[in-house]
C-alpha cells in the first residue's frame, strides 16, 4: 500500500498541538490489580494525556399470525419470543425505533471514544499502549491469533502460552474468558481475506508527522487495521444493547413510551451506566449486552403463562453468552438466582416456571465448565452451589409444606436453608477442589464490614472502583430525576406486595394455600434492583449493573398496572413527557459535559521504554513490574514477563506479591533472590509507585507495613534503588517514569 502524507482536514473543536492532526468532525446523531481501571465514570487521565477538558406489562398474549417470507417471520418472532400486545404495523414501528436507540448510542461512544483519544490518528504502538492495563493483556491475545500464520495456529498458541506468566505454559483460553477475542480474530481474518479476493481497499495509512522533535509515525484508518477492526466491533455490540434496551422498556412497561423512557435515562446517567467508550476491550464491554438479553427472556419467563422450549434455550444460551467472557458474571448471575428464589418463596411464581430456569441455569454452567476446558472456579463458585441447593429444596417442596408452621416462618426457614446450605457447599467444593482462586473475593467482602486487611485486600480497597459508592453518585442520579421516579415505582411495588400477602402472612398453617400471585415479574425486578443497589454500594465499579437497571425500572412510570389509577386522569404521554422534560435539564448538562471532552492519547515514556526493550533486549529477556506496566510490555514487546493485571489466580496474586516487594521495606538482598527464582532478568521500576497513595493507609509501603510488620519503619527499598540501584542491580535505562534495573546474576 503506498504511505500517504496526512493532510486531511477536519471542522471540529481545536486539539493540543501535533502537526498535521486535526479534529474529526462530529458524528451525527449524538444527542478496570486487573484493578486498574476505574468503574463507570471515566478513568484517570493517561500519563500525557493532552485534552481541554477532564471527566470526571401487561399479560402476554398469543400475537397474530405474521405473513409469510422473511419480513414476516421477524415479525412474527418478535411476538412469540416477548409476546407484545401489538399489530404488525406496531411491531415494525417498535423495530425501527429500537434500531434507531442502537444506532444513535453506536455514534454516541464512538464519537466519545474518538473524540477522547484520537485513536483514528494514532499509529499502532500509540493505540497498543492506549489499552492500558487488563485492556492490553486482553488484547494482546487477539493481536496473537491475527499475526499467527493460520488461525487455528493462533487458537494453539494463546491455548499454549509461553509469555503471560514465565517460565509456565498456560492455557490462557481456559484462564482468561478469552473467546470475544478468539472469535473476533476469525472474523478479522475472514473478513481481510474476502476483501483481498475481491480487491476491495480495507484501510488508509499515512505519514503523520507529530512535531516536539518526534519521528513521524504510520497512521492507517479502516477496519483493515486490527485495533479499528476490534474496537469497532465492541461499539456495534454495544449500540444493539441500546436496541435491547428499548425492547426491554417496552415490553416491561407494556408500552413503547417506556423503552423511550428507558433509553433517554440511559443517555442522560451515560457516565454512571457505562465506561465502554473509555474502556473497549474490558471484559464487560462484550458480556454485559447479554444480561440485558438474559433478564428480557426471564421477564418474559416469568409474565408468560405457558413456557415454550424456544424461551428457555434462548435464556440457556444468553446465559452462555453472557459467562464465557467475563469472570464475575457468575456473581450477577448468583443475585438473579437469589431473586427468582425469593420470588418463588412469597409466591409469586410456581414450581415448575423455577425448576425450569434453575435447570437452564444449570446447563449453561456446565456449558461453560466444558468451553473452559474444567475451569474449577465455576463449579466451585457460589453461583454453583446455590443452583444445586434451590434445586433440592424445589425437590423437598411437600417435606417443606407438612411444617406445622406459619407462612411467615416457613419462608424465615427457606431463606435459611438456602443461605447456609448455599456457604457450606461452596466451602466443601472449594476444599475438595483444592481451589482457592476467589478467596480474595470473600476476603474483599470481609474487609467492608470488619476490620480485616491483608496484601491483596488492600490493592483492591486502596483503588477507588473498588471502594464503596461514593456519595456523589445518589446526588447525581437525584438531579436527573432517575433516582425519585425509580423510588416512587418501587413504592407501589411494595405497596401491591403488601395488599397481596396481607391476608397471606396472618394464615398458621400453611397448606391451606392455594393462590398463585400475579405479576411476578415486577417483584423480581425491585429485588433484583436491591441486589444491585447491595453490589454498586459495596462496591463502586459494580453500579455498571445497578443504573441501568434503574433506567429499566424507570420505564414502569407508564405501566398500567402500577399508575393506571392515574391515567385513567391523565394521559400517560402526558406523564411521560413531563418527567422526560424535566429529566432532560440535567441530562442535557451531562451529555454536554461529555461532548466536550476533546484530547489526543499521548504517553511518550511508555514509547520509549517500549522502544528500548524492542531493540536493546534478547527476545527471550523476562520482565518484572508493575501489573499495568506489563501488560503493555507483553502486547507491544512480546517479551515475557512473570505478572499480569489478571488477578482472580491465586498463584499469579503469589507471583504479584514476589514482584511487588520491589516497594517494600525488605533487603535488597532479599528481594532479588525471589526474583531470580521467577527468572527474572529485568525490573521496571516506577517511582511514582513508591510515593503515591490514594487514601491514607494506601501507599504501597504502608501496604506492606501490613503485610510485613517486622520491616515497619525501614526505608522502601524503591527509594534507596531510584538513588543507586548497586551492587544487586544495575541500572540500563532510565528515563522521567521508568527505571530499568537488570538483575545481576552471581
Amino acid at each position: 500500500m503506498v504511505l500517504q502524507a496526512r493532510s486531511k482536514h477536519r471542522d471540529a473543536a481545536p486539539r493540543p498541538p501535533r502537526s498535521a492532526r486535526s479534529s474529526p468532525p462530529p458524528l451525527s446523531g449524538a444527542s478496570d490489580v486487573g484493578a486498574g481501571e476505574l468503574g463507570p465514570e471515566r478513568s484517570p487521565p493517561s500519563p500525557g494525556r493532552r485534552g481541554t477538558a477532564s471527566r470526571k406489562g401487561p399479560r402476554a398474549e398469543t400475537a397474530a399470525p405474521a405473513p409469510d417470507g422473511l419480513a414476516g417471520r421477524l415479525a412474527a418472532g418478535l411476538h412469540w419470543a416477548l409476546g407484545l400486545r401489538l399489530g404488525r404495523g406496531r411491531t415494525w414501528s417498535t423495530l425501527l425505533l429500537a434500531f434507531f436507540a442502537a444506532l444513535l448510542h453506536w455514534s454516541h461512544i464512538t464519537h466519545l471514544f474518538e473524540n477522547d483519544r484520537h485513536f483514528s490518528h494514532l499509529s499502532t504502538l500509540e493505540r497498543e499502549m492506549a489499552f492500558r492495563t487488563e485492556m492490553g493483556l486482553y488484547y494482546s491475545y487477539f493481536k496473537t491469533i491475527v499475526e499467527a500464520p493460520s488461525f487455528l495456529n493462533g487458537v494453539w498458541m494463546i491455548m499454549n502460552d509461553k509469555l503471560t506468566e514465565y517460565p509456565l505454559v498456560i492455557n490462557t483460553l481456559q484462564r482468561f474468558n478469552l473467546y470475544p477475542e478468539v472469535i473476533l480474530a476469525s472474523w478479522y481474518r475472514i473478513y481481510t481475506k474476502i476483501m483481498d479476493l475481491i480487491g476491495i481497499q480495507t484501510k488508509i495509512c499515512w505519514t503523520v508527522t507529530r512535531g516536539e522533535g518526534l519521528s513521524p509515525i504510520e497512521s492507517c484508518e479502516g477496519l483493515g487495521d486490527p485495533a479499528c477492526f476490534y474496537v469497532a466491533v465492541i461499539f456495534m455490540l454495544n449500540g444493539l444493547m441500546m436496541a435491547l434496551f428499548f425492547i426491554y422498556g417496552t415490553y416491561l412497561s407494556g408500552s413503547r413510551l417506556g423503552g423511550v423512557v428507558t433509553v433517554m435515562c440511559f443517555f442522560f446517567n451515560h457516565g454512571e451506566c457505562t465506561r465502554v467508550m473509555w474502556t473497549p476491550p474490558l471484559r464487560e464491554s462484550f458480556s454485559y449486552p447479554f444480561l440485558v438479553l438474559q433478564m428480557l427472556l426471564v421477564t418474559h419467563i416469568l409474565r408468560a403463562t405457558k413456557l415454550y422450549r424456544g424461551s428457555l434455550i434462548a435464556l440457556c444460551i444468553s446465559n452462555v453468552f453472557f459467562m464465557l467472557p467475563w469472570q464475575f458474571a457468575q456473581f450477577v448471575l448468583l443475585t438473579q438466582i437469589a431473586s427468582l428464589f425469593a420470588v418463588y418463596v412469597v409466591g409469586y411464581i410456581d414450581t415448575y416456571k423455577l425448576q425450569k430456569i434453575i435447570y437452564m441455569h444449570m446447563i449453561s454452567l456446565v456449558l461453560c465448565f466444558v468451553l473452559m476446558f474444567g475451569n474449577s472456579m465455576l463449579l466451585t463458585s457460589y453461583y454453583a452451589s446455590s443452583l444445586v441447593i434451590i434445586w433440592g429444596m424445589l425437590a423437598m417442596k411437600a417435606q417443606f409444606l407438612r411444617m406445622n408452621v406459619s407462612e411467615l416462618g416457613l419462608w424465615v426457614i427457606q431463606g435459611c436453608c438456602w443461605l447456609f446450605g448455599t456457604v457450606i457447599l461452596k466451602c466443601l467444593t472449594s476444599r475438595i477442589f483444592g481451589i482457592a482462586d476467589d478467596a480474595h473475593i470473600g476476603n474483599l467482602l470481609t474487609s467492608k464490614f470488619f476490620s480485616y486487611k491483608d496484601f491483596d485486600t488492600l490493592l483492591y480497597t486502596c483503588a477507588a472502583e473498588f471502594d464503596f459508592m461514593e456519595k456523589e453518585t445518589p446526588l447525581r442520579y437525584t438531579k436527573t430525576l432517575l433516582l425519585p421516579v425509580v423510588l416512587v415505582i418501587v413504592a407501589a411495588i411494595v405497596r401491591k406486595i403488601i395488599n397481596d400477602l396481607r391476608g397471606v402472612i396472618a394464615q398458621q398453617q400453611t397448606h391451606t394455600r392455594k393462590q398463585q400471585f400475579d405479576h411476578g415479574e415486577l417483584v423480581y425486578h425491585a429485588l433484583q434492583l436491591l441486589a444491585y443497589t447491595a453490589l454498586g454500594v459495596l462496591i463502586m465499579r459494580l453500579k455498571l449493573f445497578l443504573t441501568p437497571h434503574m433506567c429499566v425500572m424507570a420505564s414502569l412510570i407508564c405501566s398500567r398496572q402500577l399508575f393506571g389509577w392515574l391515567f385513567g386522569k391523565v394521559h400517560p404521554g402526558a406523564v411521560v413527557f413531563a418527567v422526560l422534560a424535566a429529566m432532560s435539564i440535567q441530562g442535557f448538562a451531562n451529555l454536554q459535559t461529555q461532548w466536550n471532552i476533546v484530547g489526543e492519547f499521548s504517553n511518550l515514556p511508555q514509547e520509549e521504554l517500549i522502544e528500548w526493550i524492542r531493540y536493546s533486549t534478547k527476545p527471550d529477556a523476562v520482565f518484572a513490574g508493575a501489573m499495568p506496566t506489563m501488560a503493555s510490555v507483553k502486547l507491544s514487546a512480546l517479551r515475557p514477563v512473570v505478572n499480569h493485571p489478571h488477578y482472580e489466580d491465586a498463584g499469579l496474586r503469589a507471583r504479584t506479591k514476589i514482584v511487588y516487594s520491589m516497594y517494600s521495606r525488605k533487603a535488597p538482598e532479599d528481594v532479588k533472590k525471589e526474583l531470580m527464582k521467577l527468572k527474572v532478568n529485568y525490573y521496571i521500576l516506577e517511582e511514582s509507585w513508591c510515593i503515591r497513595r490514594s487514601k491514607p493507609g494506601c501507599s504501597m509501603p504502608e501496604i506492606w507495613d501490613v503485610e510485613d510488620p517486622d520491616n515497619a519503619g525501614k526505608t522502601p527499598l524503591c527509594n534507596i534503588l531510584v538513588k543507586d540501584s548497586k551492587p544487586h542491580f544495575t541500572t540500563v535505562f532510565q528515563n522521567s517514569v521508568y527505571k530499568v534495573l537488570e538483575v545481576i546474576r552471581q
